[in-house]
């Protein structure tokens, strides 16, 4: 009777063994190689999300009036620049309620307001409107042509305290603030706008809990309380100095990225 030829139950289940450890290495290779593919995707979306983030703020910052940018710890405030001009006459009495200019070239809405150089004043006073002081108040709407701008209001009058050695004028607008969430919203970073205030810095608090304001959201991901902001005064030859930095954070994991950037401020009055 001729010999059967095949397998041994040793021989199959070494195979076996042997299938089920390749198995096992070709699943994890392809399962990290994934993990590593998803990890760099997400890293250059946070690093894409930080550069459109600081490349946003830094413009909005360099449309400031250079000598109104100011920080708390919280908070970064300026006031914008609408548009400049040269100014020919300022107030002069008895009502002290219209100033004389080159044709600002486009339409300054109703409720800006005016300022002229404002070095050597405090900070405090760009957010209000001191009678003298270097901000005026509220203003009518201003069209392209118009050479004369009054104040809003028949019993609004104003006396400019400083004088531009090149009789520059400003049009600014409505303060702005970019400030981070606290608490729960600590993940965010946020834009207001169309809010009153005095002379003081608003805190994050203060503008989340203020009515009538508008409240943009800039951001999320942030790593909460990872927004430093600091600033640099302007001098007589350059404006204010800018630097914020903050991290974002990956929301399925514990990897950070954290964009730092300076901004200088070009438009020195």
């Amino acid at each position: 009777m001729p010999r059967q030829q095949g397998f041994t139950l040793v021989e199959l289940i070494m195979v076996i063994v042997l299938l089920s450890v390749v198995a096992t290495i070709s699943v994890q290779f392809v399962a990290l190689s994934t993990r590593g593919a998803i990890d760099v995707g997400d890293r250059q979306q946070r690093a894409l999300q930080g550069v459109v983030l600081s490349e946003q703020v830094t413009r909005e910052i360099r449309e400031a009036f250079p000598l109104s940018v100011r920080e708390n710890g919280e908070c970064l405030e300026w006031r914008p620049i609408l548009r400049a001009t040269g100014y020919e006459k300022l107030p002069t009495g008895p009502d002290f309620d219209q100033v004389q200019i080159l044709p600002f070239g486009t339409i300054i809405p109703e409720g800006a307001r005016l300022v002229v150089y404002g070095y050597g004043s405090a900070r405090s006073d760009l957010y209000g409107s001191n009678d003298p002081g270097p901000v005026s108040p509220p203003v009518n709407r201003v069209e392209l042509t118009d050479t004369t701008v009054t104040f809003r209001g028949s019993d609004q009058e104003h006396r400019f305290r400083e004088r531009s050695p090149l009789k520059r004028i400003y049009a600014v607008g409505d303060r702005i603030s970019i400030c981070q969430g606290q608490g729960t919203n600590g993940r965010w970073l946020y834009r207001y706008s169309g809010y009153s205030h005095g002379a003081d810095q608003p805190t994050t608090s203060e503008l989340a809990g203020k009515s009538g304001r508008t409240r943009e959201v800039m951001s999320a991901g942030l790593v909460p309380g990872s927004l430093d902001l600091r600033v640099e005064p302007p001098s007589l030859n350059r404006g204010a100095l800018v630097h914020f930095s903050f991290e974002l954070s990956d929301p399925d994991g514990d990897e950070t990225t954290e964009v730092s950037q300076e901004v200088q401020i070009r438009n020195v009055p």
